[in-house]
């Protein structure tokens, strides 16, 4: 049985008047996206229509989810709500903090001594608040979100950006930072601009080495990291409908990688499939009564156009396997066309590392295809040339891969299998010990999502490419990145040229899914006598302050922290890797603020000049002297700045530091939302030219800023050295209660003062 049955079949009690009602008052037939968003109004029946793009809209999430590294921050901030129990179904993964190193008994048992302050916070505060707890070793957080809590239809919210994993259920799944989670955990309303929509027309079907991998690195190809800010993308087609259930999810977890709000696609029998496989048959019984309502109206599939914003068509017939790198998640190559693009760039051919798992390829599906490839290494006589990793999403997944052999499978040719955790795609891998900064220039080929300078070892140098688990088995064994497994031979063991054989799999286990412990930790019913304790001399552990507000008078006089050149992503403002064992602790996480950051005026990282000395140091020191001196300052930034993970941390330090305010050409959605919640200036250039004006020993003036109001432009004054001055108009998309937020200090200021 389901976990919050009773839950499920609430929202589908009311799903049928509610579309229904939004088909009237839209005037023609919906898309899955539009009745799961209707559905979900914070007033319930809709009354009115909204405008894609424009319009701000209160909803109700059904539920919530964080891990470990946001949980922290996320939960610290909900002490403050004045809350005695979460309002929606709620639940912590501890998944984030587990380092890959040695293997997964020996990684878990050193996580557990080296965190266990963190993960006894994590429990304890679980415990009095009614949220479900998954120990550590559970699994990573979106694969068991789909295994246990995901269901059609429904919307949920996650502390991580790739919360939007379960889309591949038929859920609008929305990663969102701490702030966020605290207002639906607190039984608020939470505010989403209503989505623009990108259709994605899948026509064909799957086959041979192509995997629902390949469609999302050709969707970031064509979208590009910033083409799906904004909007949910909804696949449909029969090549969606010949695809299993896991591998939608795959889809829709890597569209994180192209800003978009979420992804998701249509109830149909995989997902059915899906839900009985992890003993959830009452929830497919139940969305089977109301499964018209779990995709879209039947005319917008026919004819998409009329519908979508934007339409793409993939013929999956013709999909070739790709990978994309490095460095950033939509550079896309085919793999006939690797050799040739790996010798124009200079990228090594060689492949140290091959990694499958992680959040976004770690189903049962996935390990099964790779494991048959990984059996011909014996079969014919092969050797793997490249180390090779595999990181299970999740304890039952685990469980039933060694039940089925496939771990013997790949321990036969040497891997090693990590801990069921985020591990070496978030940057918590143990690669090079104290010295990845300066790492030598090496190829490696993963199936995460996210590839990064420095994103998964922390070395700058190593060159990452994202693909599907099969193709990164098949380079793996092969030890080149140019090897193209439909066409290429290996030299055997006996001096036999051979070919590996298409992969093969199981989109379920044939005999089921089996697990001992999952991991699972229910709260107490009643939480009230539970003690949280935070030690007052913690580094990992801070309790949290209210921030001041940033008053109209401060907004003069302000100074250029960093003009950040180029790509700056959430990883850029606050790293993560060893820096998650602060993501509790403010104050400490504050020293890795924008150290990633390339400085536009010398091209460096971490070097800053202050204004107040004229000398050059790291940017979290410099912003210290700014703070002690009482001085404001604003950070410039290029586009879609702060891209990646939902981490609220990128937001929470400048602003705990004493930004005020971030000046941008244009923001990646999480990001700008995270800066509003605590109480910031979030703006854009009217003219994006205007960012080549700011210099490096800039003051500033906000001359309007007691006249913020919603679609009102501010003007700054911006004051060079040499006495010359430019005026710059900033955009903004602050409504009314976001306002509220900023003149209150933070948006848990005005919770707590409404609460009281």
């Amino acid at each position: 049985m389901a976990f919050d049955i009773d839950m499920i079949k609430g929202v589908y009690a009311s799903m049928g008047e509610r579309v229904d009602k939004a088909r009237e008052l839209v005037g023609k037939p919906l898309t899955l996206a539009e009745k799961i968003l209707y559905s979900h109004l914070w007033d319930g029946t809709p009354t009115n229509k909204f405008t894609r793009g424009k319009d701000y809209v209160d909803f109700a999430p059904d539920r919530v989810a964080c891990q470990d590294a946001t949980a922290q921050m996320a939960l610290l901030q909900f002490m403050h709500a004045g809350k005695p129990k979460v309002a929606v179904p709620t639940t912590v993964h501890c998944d984030h903090l587990i380092q890959a190193k040695v293997g997964a008994e020996a990684d878990l048992k050193r996580a557990n001594q080296t965190s266990n302050e963190v993960f006894d916070f994590l429990e304890s505060v679980s415990n009095k608040y009614g949220i479900g707890f998954w120990k550590p070793g559970a699994g990573i957080i979106h694969q068991v979100v789909l295994e246990n809590y995901a269901f059609p239809g429904g919307m949920m919210i996650g502390t991580d950006s790739h919360t939007v994993n379960a889309g591949g259920l038929g859920m609008v799944a929305i990663g969102v930072g701490g702030a966020d989670a605290v207002d639906v955990m607190s039984g608020m309303a939470w505010e989403l601009k209503f989505p623009k929509l990108i259709g994605v027309k899948l026509k064909g079907k799957l086959s041979g080495w192509t995997a629902p991998k390949d469609v999302i690195l050709k969707v970031a190809d064509i979208l590009t990291v910033k083409g799906g800010t904004g909007a949910i993308i909804e696949y449909f087609g029969e090549g969606a409908t010949s695809m299993s259930c896991t591998g939608k999810g795959t889809i829709c977890n890597m569209g994180a990688e192209v800003g978009a709000t979420t992804s998701t696609f249509g109830y149909d029998e995989s997902m059915d499939r899906y839900l009985r496989a992890t003993n959830r048959a009452d929830v497919a019984d139940a969305a089977l009564e109301v499964k018209e309502h779990l995709t879209a109206d039947p005319e917008v599939y026919a004819n998409p156009e009329q519908y979508f914003d934007e339409v793409i068509e993939i013929d999956l017939d013709v999909l070739e396997p790709h990978l994309n790198g490095p460095f950033t998640p939509d550079l896309a190559t085919p793999i006939s066309k690797m050799g040739e693009a790996a010798k124009a760039n200079d990228w090594p051919l060689n492949v140290e590392v091959g990694l499958i798992g992680s959040c976004t390829n770690s189903s049962y599906e996935d390990i099964s295809r790779a494991a048959s490839l990984a059996k011909q290494v014996a079969d014919k006589h092969l050797k793997t040339k490249s180390q090779f990793t595999i990181t299970p999403g999740s304890e039952q997944v685990r469980y039933t891969i060694e039940r089925d052999g496939f771990i013997d499978t790949f321990n036969n040719i040497g891997a090693t299998v990590f801990a069921n955790a985020c591990g070496p795609c978030i940057g918590m891998w143990d690669r090079y010990g104290d010295k990845a900064s300066d790492g030598p220039r090496n190829t490696i080929v993963h199936s995460f999502n996210r590839n990064f300078a420095k994103r998964a070892d922390g070395n700058p140098n190593t060159l990452a490419f994202v693909g599907s688990p099969e193709l990164v088995t098949a380079i793996a064994i092969a030890g080149r990145l140019d090897f193209n497994p439909m066409t290429d031979k290996l030299l055997n063991e006996d001096g036999e040229e051979v070919m590996l054989d298409e992969p093969r799999g199981y989109e379920l286990p044939p005999e089921g899914f089996a697990v001992e412990d999952a991991g699972y930790i229910a709260p107490k019913e009643d939480g009230s006598s539970v003690e949280v304790k935070v030690a007052p001399d913690s580094e990992r552990l801070q309790l949290l302050a209210p921030f001041e507000p940033i008053k109209p008078e401060s907004l003069k006089g302000m100074k250029l922290l960093i003009k950040a050149f180029g790509k700056c992503t959430t990883d850029h403002i606050s790293m993560a890797g060893p820096w998650l064992r602060f993501r509790g602790h403010l104050d400490n996480i504050a020293n890795n603020t924008l150290i990633g950051a390339v400085n536009a005026f010398n091209k460096k990282t971490n070097f800053v000049k202050n204004q107040l000395t004229g000398e050059y140091g790291g940017v979290p020191d410099t912003q210290r002297e700014y703070k002690k001196a009482g001085i404001k300052t604003l950070v410039v930034g290029d586009h879609n700045y702060g891209e990646g993970s939902s981490r609220e941390h990128a937001a929470m330090q400048p602003r705990h530091l004493g930004v005020a305010a971030v000046l941008v050409k244009s923001f990646a959605r999480i990001h700008e939302t995270n800066l509003k919640k605590q109480g910031m200036l979030a703006l854009t250039f009217a003219n994006e030219n205007d960012y080549d004006l700011i210099q490096e020993d800039d003051t500033f003036n906000f001359l309007d800023i007691d006249q913020f109001a919603p679609d009102k432009p501010l003007t700054i004054e911006v004051v060079h050295a040499d006495g010359s001055k430019d005026t710059i108009i900033a955009n903004h998309s602050y409504n009314n209660a976001q306002i509220a937020w900023f003149k209150e200090g933070s948006a848990l200021n005005l919770i707590k003062k409404e609460n009281a």
